[in-house]
């Protein structure tokens, strides 16, 4: 049986929030035992939790705000497109990245792909 579209939403908005602010441990909590996460599409396809840890591990010091933009869910699946904005002192580094994703019952994420390229990134000056 397919998890509930409210189960599936609550998933990604929680994984656009714990990948922004949250920690490692948030991240992987998401994440069903097994999982893949493709990110970006065509580089290798991370396959344990020492890798995810790895991954994950490189953004959590950074300061971030994201949010979702677009969330479409058909079954055990969904794609979305989040903007993630890093705050790097007088400059913001805003992405925004389609994300498709497929669920287990539990609505924990069995696969992730990550579409975005070095183009996606745009460097932004701010006053603060």
């Amino acid at each position: 049986m397919a998890p509930s579209r409210d189960a599936i939403r609550a998933t990604v908005e929680g994984y656009v929030k714990a990948v922004a602010t949250g920690t490692v441990d948030d991240v992987l909590a998401l994440y069903a035992p097994g999982a893949t996460v493709e990110d970006p599409v065509g580089t290798p396809v991370r396959t344990t939790e020492a890798e995810l840890r790895e991954f994950y591990g490189a953004v959590e010091p950074l300061a971030q705000t994201g949010e979702v933009l677009t969330l479409k869910i058909a079954e055990n699946s969904a794609a979305f497109l989040f903007r993630l904005v890093t705050h790097l002192g007088e400059q913001d580094l805003l992405m925004e990245v389609v994300d498709v994703m497929t669920f287990d019952d539990d609505a924990r994420i069995t696969s992730m792909k990550a579409y975005w390229s070095q183009e996606d990134m745009v460097t932004v000056s701010v006053s603060r």
